[in-house]
């Protein structure tokens, strides 16, 4: 295993506990998505795993070595991204990746053939002798996650990697973190977006109030909902409140007014279909479309965190 907590609990003072005997395991190249609403001691683990914070009780192992016995050793391997890129705007990406490799200790022509090979591998030549405050957001993420592999990490942690992103360049630092588990680093990210941790990761692991609520797949967390969803989405949006109207008495109706759909709980799956079908079908309503799916983790995470913002 690359990660290890058992019984981890962190508290400041006396009267704030900010993690409650929290205990999982992260295996060698997978990536694991940590998810929990704000507060709910995501960023504690994170701190705790890469030794900016120690453990009130409990032990966690990284890459082998006890975080609080062997902080060096665990330092030495891993690499950290925060949410805010930790860059240097007056320096080129180019700069900033060997200057990142200097402080690692590499001598200078390791440092600059190792930026030369994390440009190629993250397609940053076009803009590498650029100056980072002339970067996208976008860009700046990827050369911080750049920087953050410089000495070839075994475990990375992102902190919230996409946090202001547009999609498009969301989607480019999906597909660098997805190609982190061909060089067999291990990955444990933190996210505010949940279509994030389904579509990137390996496993997730809940937290809510400083515990642990539930782990295991996205596909694990969605049968924990029991039930699919049946969507309807009438041809005409100025349909969408007489579609609402229509299933407003089933237990657990949402409307999503952007995606035009009204989305109804369907613990009897086809039967449940065949019931909103009849009930819209009857007031005249010409549909674009209506379908059963599974619930997303956006769904999943509201049934286990009642009452909790979510991420």
């Amino acid at each position: 295993m690359a990660i290890e907590l058992h019984n981890v609990s962190k508290s400041f003072g006396d009267k704030v506990t900010a993690l409650r005997d929290v205990s999982f395991e992260v295996p060698t190249g997978s990536v694991l998505a940590l998810l929990g609403h704000n507060g709910a001691g995501k960023t504690t683990v994170v701190k705790i795993l890469s030794t900016l914070l120690r453990p009130t009780s409990g032990r966690a192992i990284v890459a082998g070595y006890d975080v609080a016995k062997e902080p060096g050793k665990v330092r030495a391997s891993i690499g950290l991204t925060g949410q805010d890129a930790a860059l240097d705007g007056s320096l080129t990406g180019r700069e900033n990746l060997v200057l990142f490799g200097r402080l690692r200790g590499m001598r200078k022509q390791q440092a600059r053939e190792r930026a030369d090979e994390l440009i190629d591998q993250f397609s940053m030549r076009h803009a590498a002798d650029r100056r980072v405050m002339t970067y996208s957001g976008g860009m700046r993420r990827r050369i911080d996650i750049a920087a953050a592999l410089v000495d070839k990490p075994r475990v990375l942690f992102l902190d919230e990697p996409t946090t202001g992103l547009d999609p498009r360049s969301r989607r480019d630092v999906w597909a660098l973190v997805s190609s982190l588990a061909e060089q067999d680093i291990t990955v444990l990210l933190t996210t505010q977006y949940l279509e994030e941790a389904d579509v990137l990761s390996d496993s997730i692991v809940i937290l809510d109030s400083g515990k642990v609520i539930a782990s295991g797949t996205a596909e694990d967390l969605k049968r924990l909902v029991g039930h699919r969803y049946c969507d309807v989405s009438p041809t005409d949006p100025a349909d969408m409140n007489r579609v609402y109207a229509a299933v407003a008495d089933i237990e657990g109706v949402e409307v999503d007014y952007g995606a035009n759909t009204v989305s109804v709980p369907a613990p009897d799956g086809v039967a449940t279909l065949t019931e909103v079908l009849r009930r819209v079908e009857s007031l005249g309503i010409e549909l674009h479309d209506i379908s059963l799916r599974k619930p997303s983790l956006d769904e999943v995470f509201l049934h286990l965190t009642p009452g909790a913002v979510k991420v």
